[in-house]
């Protein structure tokens, strides 16, 4: 169950969520290219990071070490941990800053993702005490043309897979009903338009923010 009582939104905070293959990379690209031309402090980042945690994980993804479902887990969580309070580089840190935060998944890729391979109640309590973003935006792109995309990929990762996404997608549905009226805003664009459609789409939402008027 997710603690409703104590959980924080925040503010100039904005997380992209989706299948592998959903788009998501594009968009951040075309978002802190937006973001710089018009001169807004910001910080469009991504998970696992690419810090000493993060870069574990993503041998771990490629194949090139082993590691247990509920490791891959833990490792996720401790990454997002520090990702979100270091006090140099951590999101908090840049917010309290007045930059505007954008990131390439969250939470709701964990409980997707590794509760599609472990128990979702424990990968729920790994994440339960995490704060929220204002602004969720999940790419819905169909598995088959998330699938066409990784195609052109040299290689897979673990989750990449297409008998495994319907129930990463199931992951996504249930993770937002579980975090839905909690001040968190879920908007669910379209991911089969071209980049630059979506791409409309998405800005109309970011430059809602306060900072960004």
């Amino acid at each position: 169950m997710v603690n409703k009582s104590e959980k924080q939104v925040l503010d100039n905070f904005v997380v992209l969520e989706g299948l592998d293959g959903a788009g998501t990379t594009t968009q951040l690209q075309l978002i802190e290219e937006k973001l710089t031309d018009l001169s807004i402090p910001h910080l469009c980042t991504f998970e696992p990071t690419d810090w000493v945690i993060g870069q574990v994980i993503r041998s771990i993804l490629k194949g090139k070490i082993g590691a247990q479902a509920e490791t891959i887990a833990l490792l996720f969580a401790a990454d997002r941990h520090e990702h979100i309070y270091n006090p140099e580089e951590g999101l908090v840190a840049n917010l309290a800053r007045g930059r505007v935060v954008v990131c390439d998944r969250y939470l709701f890729s964990s409980l997707a993702y590794q509760g599609s391979i472990c128990d979702f109640d424990r990968v729920l309590s790994l994440n339960n005490n995490f704060p929220l973003p204002r602004h969720l935006i999940f790419l819905d792109t169909p598995i088959a043309l998330s699938q066409q995309r990784l195609g052109k990929r040299k290689k897979r990762e673990l989750f990449d897979p297409r008998n495994l996404q319907p129930q990463v997608l199931a992951g996504y549905l249930k993770s937002f009903k579980l975090y839905e009226n909690l001040g968190m805003e879920l908007h669910r664009i379209k991911g089969s338009r071209k980049p630059d459609v979506i791409f409309k789409e998405l800005w109309s939402i970011i430059a809602s923010l306060p900072i960004v008027k």
